[in-house]
């Protein structure tokens, strides 16, 4: 049996570690992509044609060539949770296993909204910008969380989590989810509009799918308050980028934050990160040393499974799996 472990060595060492690889050469041969940057489809058919399982970094494309082109090919693991770069029809159809792993990130994105809502509220970044160009800072009133309103938009994993500490913070929680269920009684389960409208702060942690596109455009910014901060730290296409921009540029909302965008990697866009009002990162809110090492020792197990010929836990096209070895 063959692997191909498709991190590019820099992404291999950040979201993959040595502990895992190790599991992985213990099971079967494995070959590592050793180019600098993600695989191509053409690149990744050349590199997988004699391998059983393709363990996947986010950034690689399954697309529907791939899967046709490798008939050795058993299994597709992705080292994610997305999957939406994955041509899923076309595994399902060629008999191929498309895996994904489990959100081990939970705590670490939660705890990073967190500090977004401390930055945002005394300005931390902005007066350590000032100081690190030489320029006096400006002295602001800040905005302490205890007391204020959360509006948690997407009650998944994530969001549940982030109420938690949000309560033990002292903050009012609001949660606009119509898929969910909120059995917590200090919790107030609302609709979109009513949560921006009373929400000191707006996290937005909802499933990316064609539903939730433009989900916070012109309309729903122009229902928050003034001194409200609008966060995202699900993925950059639930927003419509030249609203906020708008709505931040005209100071209709206090100020922004994001961990993701539009940008290529789900990164957060330039032409927004760049204004003054906007705190953002590049995608890390799940880079943690606890995060990464869950997903990736999910798929060894995943891996370990397959070669037995069993679907694993997070297997998502089971039923079509017919290339078993």
């Amino acid at each position: 049996m063959k692997i191909l472990l498709t991190h590019p060595p820099e992404f291999r060492r950040q979201y993959y570690g040595e502990r895992s690889l190790r599991g992985l050469q213990a099971l079967a041969e494995v070959t590592m992509h050793t180019g600098e940057e993600p695989l191509d489809a053409e690149g990744l058919v050349a590199a997988a044609r004699d391998v059983d399982v393709i363990v996947s970094d986010r950034m690689t494309e399954g697309r529907g060539e791939i899967f046709a082109n490798l008939p050795m090919l058993r299994a597709f693991v992705r080292c994610a949770v997305d999957i939406r770069n994955v041509d899923l029809a076309a595994a399902s159809a060629a008999g191929v296993l498309v895996t994904r792993a489990s959100p081990g990130f939970v705590p670490a994105v939660a705890e990073l909204a967190l500090g977004f809502m401390v930055d945002l509220s005394r300005g931390v970044s902005r007066a350590t910008a000032d100081y690190h160009a030489g320029r006096k800072p400006e002295v602001v009133m800040g905005q302490q969380l205890a007391g204020s309103r959360i509006g948690i938009i997407g009650y998944g994993s994530i969001g549940r989590h982030l109420a938690i500490l949000a309560k033990a913070l002292g903050m009012e929680v609001l949660v606009a989810d119509p898929h969910a269920a909120v059995t917590d009684p200090n919790i107030r389960h609302v609709r979109l509009d009513d949560l921006l409208v009373h929400a000191d702060y707006v996290v937005c942690l909802a499933i990316a799918n064609e539903q939730t596109e433009n989900l916070i455009g012109a309309a729903e910014l122009a229902r928050m308050q003034p001194h409200a901060f609008f966060i995202n730290l699900s993925r950059g296409n639930l927003v419509d980028e030249a609203a906020l921009s708008a709505a931040l540029r005209t100071h209709r909302i206090a100020g922004a934050a994001m961990d993701v965008g539009r940008a290529p990697d789900q990164m957060p866009s330039p032409a927004l990160a760049k204004l003054r009002n906007v705190i953002a990162t590049p995608h890390i809110g799940g880079l943690t040393p606890q995060a990464i090492e869950h997903q990736a020792a999910e798929t060894v197990r995943q891996v370990a499974a397959i070669l037995k010929g069993e679907a694993p836990v997070g297997a998502v096209n089971g039923e079509d799996w017919t290339r078993r070895p």
